[in-house]
């Protein structure tokens, strides 16, 4: 790609119909532009159209969006016009356990996770100085009641409005986000649990797996919704185990998992590969 020339990511969602990728090619075109990736698909069940394209402009991304706008309208799309790897403004949420955390942030510094995570809330100071290793703000709230998780929710929607997130991280967050904040940033919220939902619940998982001899462990990373854990699914993985595996060697299988999972899911949304298609996702690896 020249120097002088801009690269953006577009995605967008609508009504299945003839002629969409011929416009669109058409004002890629007339722009002076070249697609440097493209991806689509077509739901049946939900006869929605999703596209994600790569495309390299002389012009600006300003100047494309005007002219694609009558385009967007005509077709009744839902997009996104974005800079190709831009680093998406993050907010991480935090309990005791620091493995998800500590990938999340290892591989933003690296450069390989192309995200900016502004600050890290937790209702336990124990991850403060995981977070101060790598330069990344901490906040600790206690929330040991509705009026105190209330107030914490509160200071998380003026945090995020503030400093414009568009992306938050329940990185082994172990509390319930209320529905209201759930729908509010419908979209924006991705969660990573274990594969032992809903067999294992409560304290200890992996104690009680290890006891009922599982042979499979692996991790889920999904969208938020008001309903607990049954959000979209943007990614999952799974790993097999032998019954010689110890109950402490189990939880670590279960942690790699974790952090590739939630890593590998951040990743694929914060380049604008993951769409919402009801209650599933469509990915554009």
């Amino acid at each position: 790609m020249s120097e002088n020339k801009e690269h953006w990511v577009l995605t967008f969602i609508c009504p299945d119909r003839p002629g969409i990728v011929h416009a669109i090619s058409g004002a890629v075109v007339q722009a002076g532009g070249n697609i440097t990736e493209s991806q689509q698909y077509t739901s049946e069940d939900t006869g929605r159209f999703f596209m994600r394209l790569q495309i390299e402009a002389d012009i600006t991304k300003a100047d494309f969006e005007k002219r694609f706008e009558s385009i967007a309208l005509d077709y009744q799309m839902e997009y996104v016009l974005d800079f190709v790897g831009r680093n998406m403004k993050t907010l991480v949420l935090v309990s005791k356990a620091g493995h998800a955390l500590n990938d999340l942030m290892f591989r933003q510094r690296s450069g390989s996770l192309p995200i900016e995570i502004s600050k890290v809330f937790g209702n336990h100071p124990d991850l403060a100085p995981l977070a101060e290793f790598f330069g990344v703000d901490f906040e600790h709230h206690a929330i040991s009641n509705d009026s105190e998780k209330l107030a914490f929710e509160n200071k998380l929607r003026e945090y995020i409005t503030t400093n414009n997130i568009e992306l938050i991280v329940l990185a082994r967050y172990m509390q319930i986000l209320s529905p209201e904040f759930c729908d509010e940033f419908r979209g924006r919220i991705i969660n990573i649990h274990h594969s032992f939902l809903p067999g294992f619940k409560g304290a200890n998982p992996y104690a009680q797996a290890h006891a009922r001899g599982v042979k499979l462990i692996g991790a889920t990373a999904h969208f938020v919704t008001k309903d607990l854990d049954e959000g979209p699914i943007i990614e999952q993985n799974v790993t097999r185990v032998e019954h010689s595996d110890s109950k402490s060697h189990l939880v670590e299988i279960g942690q790699d998992a974790e952090s590739k999972t939630l890593t590998q899911a951040v990743k694929w949304f914060s380049e604008h590969r993951v769409l919402l298609d009801g209650q599933r996702t469509i990915i554009f690896r």
